[in-house]
């Protein structure tokens, strides 16, 4: 049990790029065992990797969604602030502007929405589960 344990350390600090060496002194394993362990735990590791890399984009990059969303609501509010100035005011023409550059910010972050029929979702369903059982 205390190996399964190790093992889920091992996976996740690899998963965060840390050496061998680090990792063997940190939960005290041979770092042959760890070699070995990173071979048999590849597809794992890689899993968690990716889960990683997911959270530093999110936090960092912004995920699509969150990038829409923020582009979105300075849009909103740059919108909201020229209609509450008075259009002869000189400002106002850099407030446009502003404005059409977060507008093409915005559209460049458009994605194609596709819907699909039961009869899509129920022929793909099948065809995940057939190639599933290809791979056992």
């Amino acid at each position: 049990m205390a190996d399964l344990k190790k093992q889920k350390r091992f996976i996740d600090l690899r998963a965060t790029g840390m050496s061998y060496e680090k990792i063997s002194a940190e939960i005290g394993v041979s770092k042959r065992t760890l070699i070995n362990w990173g071979k048999k735990l590849s597809l794992e590791i890689a899993d968690a990797h990716a889960v990683e890399l997911e959270a530093l984009q999110d936090e960092f990059y912004m995920l699509k969604e969150r990038r829409i969303k923020l582009f979105g609501e300075k849009l909103k509010a740059i919108s909201e602030e020229i209609d509450n100035r008075d259009l002869s005011d000189i400002p106002t023409e850099k407030l446009f502007d502003l404005f059409f550059k977060m507008y093409r910010v915005l559209e460049r972050e458009a994605v194609d929405v596709k819907y699909f029929s039961d009869d899509e979702i129920k022929e793909k369903n099948e065809l995940a589960s057939l190639t599933s059982m290809k791979g056992l």
